[in-house]
């Protein structure tokens, strides 16, 4: 496959609003591209430089023949894992959710996605 091969593929772009010491920006990375990252001072700045920087990483990584991480489908996960938990934080987490109204899965999973 060539550069513009992957960056046709749907690879998960996080985005985040920052609101630093260094001002007000955009961060985003490319989740399945370990350090292929940017940042822009408008959500279409961002996108711009960081397909700019994900074209820079697959150049470098199909150059020395590393291998690229293809993006896999959601469809790929159920959507369940076991955690294993000191019962002390499970009794706390429980109390917690209780608290909230919210069952544990529900605040486990609000936590999760923090």
């Amino acid at each position: 496959m060539e550069i513009n091969d992957y960056m046709k593929l749907p690879y998960t772009r996080l985005v985040q609003e920052m609101h630093d010491e260094s001002g007000d920006y955009f961060y985003g990375r490319i989740l399945e591209l370990d350090g292929c990252q940017s940042t822009g001072a408008t959500l279409e700045e961002l996108y711009q430089n960081l397909n700019e920087a994900m074209s820079g990483y697959l150049e470098v990584k199909l150059l020395h023949h590393i291998p690229i991480p293809i993006p896999e489908s959601a469809n790929n996960y159920s959507g369940k894992f076991v955690v294993r938990l000191p019962k002390s934080l499970h009794q706390r987490l429980a109390i917690e959710a209780e608290k909230e109204g919210v069952s544990l899965n529900q605040l486990a999973l609000y936590k999760l996605a923090l």
